[in-house]
This record gives C-alpha cells, sequence and structure tokens, in this order.
C-alpha cells in the first residue's frame, strides 16, 4: 500500500476534534451575578403583584361596604335620575328631608326621595300637594304633582325609626303611598346617594 493510499484511508476513520473553550473566571462570575439579578427581580416583581392584587381586594370591599355603586332602573325618579344612570351612595350617612336614598325592598333596591321623618304627619291632596305636619312642602324638583297610586290612609303619621318615600315622578311611581312599600326602615336603607358617574355629562352630585 502506498503511502498517499494509508493517508487517505487514516483520513477516512478519523473524527475532527474540535477545541472547547473554557470561559474565564470573571465570566463565570459576570454570569452568576446577572442571573442572581434577574432572580431578584422576578423576586421584587412577584412581591409587588402581590400586593397590588391584595390593595385591589381591599378597595373593592371598602367600595362595596361604604360606597355602593347603584344603576338606577326604571322612571319613578325623573326627571332628577334616567334610566341607566350610576350612582354612587354612601353608607351612614346622615340623610334629611329632600334626600335620595337606596333601600332594600324585598329582593330589589329602590331609589326614593325622604319626605317625611319619623313621628312627623304625612297628608296629600288630590291636587298632588304634600303637607308635613300642616305645613305645604316645597318640591322644586317636581315637573309635576299628582296623587298618583296612593293606597293609605291619609293623614299618615310616619312611625319611629322610619321614613316616609316618594318618588319625583309621582305619577307612577310606587313608594310609601303604597301599603306594599309603605315607610321604610333604617334597617333597609343602604345609603343616601351623593355622586352621579355616568352619564359623563350629567357627572356631578345628587340633588
Amino acid at each position: 500500500m502506498s503511502r498517499a493510499a494509508y493517508k487517505r484511508i487514516q483520513g477516512n476513520g478519523m473524527k475532527e476534534k474540535k477545541s472547547v473553550e473554557i470561559p474565564a473566571l470573571t465570566q463565570l462570575e459576570s454570569e452568576l451575578e446577572r442571573e442572581s439579578r434577574k432572580m431578584r427581580y422576578r423576586g421584587e416583581l412577584g412581591k409587588m403583584t402581590g400586593i397590588m392584587i391584595v390593595m385591589a381586594c381591599v378597595l373593592s370591599l371598602a367600595a362595596e361596604m361604604i360606597f355602593p355603586v347603584l344603576q338606577v332602573n326604571g322612571i319613578s325618579m325623573r326627571p332628577t335620575l334616567r334610566m341607566g344612570d350610576v350612582i354612587v351612595s354612601m353608607r351612614g350617612a346622615d340623610f334629611a328631608r329632600g334626600d335620595l336614598i337606596a333601600f332594600y325592598h324585598g329582593d330589589k333596591i329602590l331609589v326614593k326621595r325622604v319626605i317625611g321623618l319619623s313621628g312627623e304627619w304625612v297628608d296629600i291632596n288630590r291636587d298632588g300637594d304634600v303637607y308635613i305636619d300642616g305645613v305645604l312642602l316645597q318640591e322644586p324638583y317636581l315637573e309635576e304633582k299628582d296623587f298618583g297610586k296612593c293606597g293609605i290612609e291619609l293623614p299618615c303619621r310616619v312611625p319611629n325609626g322610619k321614613v316616609f318615600v316618594m318618588g319625583d315622578n309621582r305619577r307612577v311611581s310606587e313608594d310609601s303611598r303604597s301599603s306594599r312599600i309603605d315607610c321604610v326602615s333604617q334597617a333597609q336603607i343602604i345609603g343616601k346617594l351623593i355622586f352621579r358617574v355616568w352619564p359623563f355629562e350629567d357627572m356631578g352630585p345628587i340633588h
């Protein structure tokens, strides 16, 4: 066998060896520091995300407990409130005659205006004029007065711990003039309506 043939056979039977570059110690230290920074960043990000989730839950719970948000469904409070209005109420707020409140009636939430307070006598004539202890009540928030759906005996004395409520749309509103609704107890009241948030063009305090 010639020398040239031997070299060809020898060359065909061997694999080429690749050199492996061993990183320097400084490179290893730099890579370890980079990975360590990544882990610390991920840990801090996870903590911040957890804190934000907890804060969102607390704020949501506080909003539900202190400032319930309600959406108007119906026309009994026109023109003051309209169908679809979104209103913020406040639990535990003091309210007076003329304020709007939300309250439970069975499985529904109703919104009406406070007309008579505990111990007062409420009377309504056929023209829809309202009298409190014999004095005519001025109601600038009404578009028109109406005797409405009245099924109770008048004059009516408001029981202690309750309020007499009526809707601003007196012709259609079912309220304390109905024996089905009657006067509203403190236990039924969700809160006083304080602010309209929707629609945006009507955003502002509720009167």
